[in-house]
């Protein structure tokens, strides 16, 4: 359930100054120079799924919307950029009455969306688009990892809840709160994050840790008053001393003595340590030789999605997982990469395509005002590719469609028995945000729609096939004639 007192939470602090100080220098050199009406077409993409992944999930989109909603330059705020010495005076009044007053599109949070797609796109005055960028960039680039580490080790738990219990490893509270959202968006189950219940409506659970049993000095103890004060919710921790000779024998013995009596029954127990695999069969076996056959097994430790696979493998007896740091600091791999380039400007009346040049191929980017669309097969509904095109192009779908590879152009494929969805809807137009923020819940059942509309070919942890996202022949002729336009320019200047 999402919370009413929500936005308020969040507003209070005005963020507004939470950008690169270039932002600013440029967005003077605009204004100075009399081009800051001046409309342009930003792209926020990025090159490479993280962990070697076949795809990611789109998440942050709703912090975004609340910034550009709140986006405003207080008397303080201008005090002290004036302090700094750089910007004009007339520029600096300007921002006092700054207000966003552009067109935002944009991926739906818990979209799965593969490297190159614009996953938010601004056409907007220069500086209103160059201001945005940073708390752009953070908050889909934070949320997005998080989203998509959660996707995966939801799937590698094979439909065994996952707990999410890393707000004391994140790096600081809002990265705690945000890990949260975006780690249920990708599937977890619940978080231990009580906040982001109170934010979110994200179902916040927690039991004992082990000072609890420190504290009483006996285990027995320990457990016992645990059991008496949450009959209903009992989970007890049992590796504090020993796993097999003292913390399952205390819970079975508590569950007999305190639990069953009064007709309830031992709930969980939590492996925290040790050989989880050896451990989860031989508790397993313990517990139902006791009749506690329901009672379930939560682990955690350090666990990702590579460890509760092999965890898998080696038949563990684990009911649930508890995953902490690895989850949400996507700590093998903690940086999602997403990018924000220009990728076209108005010239009287005229979209005018810009293009970034690099040495390296997958660095050069696609130009111009884009759209992109998903073509699914109409009997599987499963994904079949997807296609960048110009915005106005249309992908006849009574028709057969060619789709190929834009480096390797050699590589076709038709397309027939398809239908095609565009992937961005319009958050922001004037300025004006025209997008109904969804609540947690339907993001989360939206994610999971959306990664089951996936070849499992491309849903592999290890070599996934890769999907197709290829350009429309418009958009490659466009790309192609800017990459000889400036390539000959390069050669005239080295002459």
């Amino acid at each position: 359930m999402k919370m009413s007192n929500e936005f308020n939470i969040r507003e209070e602090r005005n963020l507004s100054m939470l950008m690169d100080f270039y932002e600013l220098t440029m967005s003077n050199g605009y204004f100075v120079n009399g081009v800051s009406n001046t409309i342009v077409y930003f792209d926020m993409f990025y090159r490479k799924n993280p962990d070697g992944g076949g795809f990611s999930i789109a998440a942050g989109l709703e912090q975004l919307v609340v910034f550009v909603k709140n986006l405003k330059f207080t008397r303080d705020d201008v005090d002290f950029l004036r302090s700094k010495g750089v910007l004009s005076e007339e520029f600096l009044e300007y921002l006092l009455a700054f207000k966003f007053s552009g067109d935002i599109y944009a991926i739906p949070e818990g979209t799965v969306v593969f490297p190159n797609e614009a996953i938010v796109t601004i056409k907007a005055k220069v500086i209103e688009a160059q201001l945005i960028e940073t708390m752009l960039l953070l908050t889909i680039n934070h949320q997005s990892l998080i989203a998509t580490k959660a996707s995966r080790i939801v799937r590698a738990a094979k439909g065994r809840p996952i707990l999410e219990l890393g707000a004391r490893r994140t790096h600081g509270a809002d990265a705690a709160i945000m890990g949260a959202r975006a780690s249920y968006i990708g599937g977890v189950s619940g978080t231990a994050t009580t906040i982001a219940d109170q934010m979110y409506g994200i179902p916040s659970t927690g039991t004992m840790a082990h000072s609890w049993i420190q504290f009483f000095g006996d285990e027995y103890k320990a457990f016992e008053t645990y059991a008496k004060t949450y009959p209903d919710t009992c989970t007890l921790l049992v590796d504090t001393y020993n796993v097999i000779t003292s913390g399952i024998p205390n819970a079975i013995k508590v569950s007999k003595d305190v639990l069953e009596p009064i007709g309830k029954r031992l709930k969980a127990i939590r492996l925290d340590s040790g050989d989880l695999a050896y451990l989860s069969k031989k508790v397993r076996i313990m517990l139902d030789a006791a009749g506690l056959t329901d009672c379930k097994i939560v682990a955690s430790n350090s666990l990702d999605e590579f460890i509760i696979t092999e965890l898998l493998n080696q038949n563990a007896k684990i009911d649930i997982f508890g995953v902490g740091e690895r989850l949400v600091t996507a700590k093998s791999e903690p940086v999602f990469g997403g990018v924000y380039k220009l990728v076209a400007v108005e010239e009287e009346g005229e979209v005018v395509p810009r293009i970034k040049l690099s040495e390296s191929e997958e660095k050069i980017i696609n130009p111009g005002y884009k759209m992109c669309w998903r073509l699914y097969d109409k009997n599987t509904h499963k994904a079949i590719a997807d296609v960048i095109t110009l915005t106005g192009e249309v992908i006849n779908e009574a028709a057969p469609y060619i789709i190929f590879d834009p480096v390797l152009t050699w590589k076709k494929k038709k397309v027939t028995n398809f239908y095609a969805k565009k992937l961005q809807v319009p958050i922001f137009l004037n300025g004006e945000c025209v997008y109904e923020l969804p609540t947690i819940e339907e993001i989360r059942d939206y994610c999971k729609n959306q990664v089951d509309s996936i070849w499992d070919e491309v849903k592999r942890f290890s070599n996934p096939h890769k999907y197709f996202v290829d350009l429309s022949h418009e958009l490659w002729l466009v790309k192609q004639e800017l990459i000889r336009k400036y390539r000959n320019l390069e050669e005239k200047n080295e002459k």
